[in-house]
């Protein structure tokens, strides 16, 4: 499928390519319906108050899942391939945490190499809650029911963003008080084996079958504000990265 672009938009991401930006992004729901998903989601979900988030890399070589910690409680963004839970525990270790305090599983996509030790991590974080995009929930396997996210919900603090393209149910997650985005396979870093700009590239066309709805989807989060991008396959951006995915978007 062939990429169409709104002029308007790119225009827009180019002359403030250099700014901070912020939206928020809400959720095709009525107020109500707003309401009181928000009430559900965040009986589950309220973080320590005035505690920083940290993240922690687990690099399981082709692919990572990443550790969000905030204070003593844990929120796990993917779970690697199958037998990753090992790696996963040593860094839990690593931060001087167990399973016990991973509290929410988060799911970007429904693919194997990012749901594979999803059964494991669930019964060693017996506790934990698990999320995944609506869309593609049905198609994940999960020995305990999945919540379903739609965009502009919040999880233990964090921004959900509905980013399809890769998958219909893809979602990034945004950290806007540690400036953090973890973006799944919607875009990818360097070591990707895609083409970067300032170690951001965009979504893979080998493995997104619709690129237009994938663009538009780093053209959103390019609206956002995060100084550290981390991937499901690369290296991460530590600093500057919101200017560098605009960057690369203006190559496009």
């Amino acid at each position: 499928m062939g990429m169409t672009h709104d002029p308007q938009r790119r225009l827009f991401i180019r002359e403030f390519g250099g700014a901070a930006l912020a939206i928020a992004v809400l959720g095709p729901l009525g107020a109500c319906a707003t309401s009181t998903r928000q009430t559900t989601l965040s009986s589950v979900t309220n973080p320590p108050a005035n505690a920083e988030t940290s993240v922690e890399r687990v690099n399981l070589g082709n692919v990572s899942a990443y550790l969000m910690v905030r204070g003593t409680e844990v929120a796990l963004v993917d779970t690697g391939l199958s037998r990753s839970a090992g790696d996963i525990e040593s860094a839990l270790s690593t931060v001087g945490l167990g399973w016990d305090h991973v509290g929410h599983i988060i799911l970007t996509h429904r693919h194997g190499d990012h749901t594979g030790s999803l059964g494991a991590a669930m019964e060693l974080a017996i506790e934990a809650v698990a999320y995944a995009g609506d869309a593609d929930i049905r198609s994940i396997a999960s020995p305990r029911r999945l919540t379903p996210l739609l965009d502009g919900d919040s999880i233990f603090g964090l921004d959900i963003l509905h980013t399809p393209g890769h998958t219909t149910g893809h979602i990034s997650v945004h950290d806007p008080q540690g400036r953090t985005l973890i973006a799944g396979d919607s875009l990818n870093g360097s070591g990707s084996g895609m083409e970067t700009v300032q170690g951001v590239g965009g979504p893979n066309p080998r493995y997104t079958p619709d690129m237009a709805e994938g663009v538009a989807s780093a053209e959103k989060m390019a609206l956002l504000a995060f100084d550290t991008l981390y991937f499901g396959h690369g290296e991460p951006v530590l600093s500057g990265a919101d200017q560098a995915l605009r960057a690369y978007l203006a190559t496009l």
